[in-house]
């Protein structure tokens, strides 16, 4: 097929990286195995992010390894680089990047030529400037965040069991989360679940002294699931006596008060941002052409627009819908296009190789699934809305036939399992982000000003 060893460069991990490297794999393992093609992963971390499970790893109902999936094991064909793309030269098929060693060699970043581009590095948290939002909020996009709230959460009822301020108890008690998406309303949903289940164990500590707060600046929330499950959500909310405010926006969380758009005040430890994700910034850094929102234009066929040898797709890419009836709509950037882009851009590449004609990506969007905590849920499938404990049934059986690998379907299988027949884990392991911080202190060192916990 080809005469001279080329390389396929994939930067990203995620869901369009790991499904696309999967589909190259399985389609060039003639080429791969004689050295004729060699494929590069470029991925910050070692492991791929199945997001869908965070909320539940938060709230200790799947072990935080069973959420990701190693790149080498599932990769073994192709060589995978943990480091992160800096800069993108297509017109000389360059790319910088800089990886772990470079800190430690000293020297500067590496560049790395190639033949083939798939440009996947996914999306980041959409910030806005709020005042103490950098210093006290906390985000939810990786494993490493759903673990650390968990610990915190557990360690704020920890805090207000022991005090005797009032103050101090309150603040601890209060939960603030912002952004009415799947990330935010499903972490609220899992968390406020786990905490009601926690404070059993607390002799001083009741549900009804939490205050859980939910806060959205449009008019709606769970838009993917349609309006009539979007309200049924927020009642679903509000009987489990959580504060859900619409068209409010957060104005401030410095000094670790939240103060709202509409006025309330709240002492608070806790604020948690997951209002919504813009393009990864290494789209900027590249001479491939981008539309309004900083997206990658692309054609249905995922190959980037008026670019030869450029691929994308995922949250990176401005994909058009061809199955919409509406002119000019693309694709929306979630797990359920990413997985099925993958695959088309894999097998796009192998036919661009081999001479065939490119196929266009088309896929109908079929609907969406939440969880709202333990057999609560809500879902739009296919025209049929669903609530309660057939929704969240759906959900789980939904996300077990999309997680990569059956090695992790068996693993989750099993802890879903395991967690019907025995209580919940209400632990924080909140030390785990200092694990240095006693041997520091043993060995004479200067504690940290948090040593075994998380806020």
């Amino acid at each position: 097929m080809v005469k001279e060893r080329m390389r396929i460069l994939i930067v990203g991990g995620g869901y369009v990286g790991l499904y696309t490297a999967l589909r190259l794999q399985r389609q060039l393992k003639r080429e791969l195995s004689s050295g004729d093609i060699e494929i590069v992963v470029v991925s910050p971390d070692p492991y791929m992010t199945y997001q869908p499970f965070l909320p539940e790893a938060a709230a200790g109902s799947i072990s935080p390894r069973h959420v990701v999936v190693p790149l080498r094991r599932v990769l073994n064909q192709c060589k995978v680089v943990i480091g992160e793309a800096t800069e993108i030269n297509h017109a000389k098929r360059v790319a910088t990047l800089t990886t772990l060693a470079t800190a430690e060699e000293g020297s500067t970043a590496e560049q790395l030529s190639y033949d083939e581009l798939v440009l996947a590095p996914g999306s980041i948290s959409r910030t806005l400037p709020v005042p103490g939002l950098a210093d006290f909020g906390i985000g939810f996009k990786t494993v490493e965040e759903a673990i650390g709230l968990r610990n915190h959460v557990i360690e704020q009822m920890d805090i207000a069991s022991s005090t005797r301020d009032p103050a101090i108890r309150d603040a601890a008690l209060t939960f603030v989360f912002v952004g009415g998406g799947y990330a935010g309303v499903e972490a609220l949903g899992e968390l406020e679940d786990m905490a009601r289940y926690t404070a059993r164990y607390y002799h001083n500590v009741k549900p009804e002294d939490m205050k859980w707060i939910l806060v959205e600046a449009s008019d709606r929330i769970l838009p993917e699931v349609g309006e009539e499950m979007g309200r049924y959500t927020v009642t679903e909310l509000r009987r489990r006596n959580i504060d859900v405010r619409l068209h409010t926006r957060l104005e401030s969380c410095a000094d670790r008060v939240a103060v709202l758009s509409d006025g309330a005040r709240f002492p608070t430890r806790t604020v948690v941002w997951t209002a919504g994700v813009k393009p990864h910034p290494i789209l900027a850094a590249t001479d491939l052409p981008l539309n309004e929102r900083g997206r990658l234009k692309c054609t249905p066929e995922l190959s980037v627009e008026g670019v030869s040898h450029a691929w994308a797709a995922g949250d990176a890419a401005a994909v058009p819908d061809i199955t919409a009836s509406e002119p000019g709509k693309e694709t929306a950037p979630n797990a359920q296009h990413a997985v099925r882009q993958a695959r088309t851009l894999g097998d796009n590449i192998v036919r661009s190789l081999r001479g065939q004609p490119l196929e266009a990506y088309a896929h109908k969007y079929v609907g969406s699934v939440a969880s709202l905590g333990l057999h609560k849920g809500v879902a739009h499938v296919y025209g049929r809305k669903l609530k309660g404990y057939p929704a969240w049934f759906m959900h789980r059986v939904y996300h077990l036939s999309r997680v990569p690998t059956f090695n992790r379907k068996a693993r989750v299988l099993a802890e879903w399992t395991l967690a019907g027949l025995f209580k919940r884990e209400i632990v924080s392991l909140g030390s785990l982000e200092h694990p240095r911080a006693e041997f520091e202190l043993a060995a004479g060192g200067k504690a940290p000003e948090n040593p075994k916990g998380s806020s």
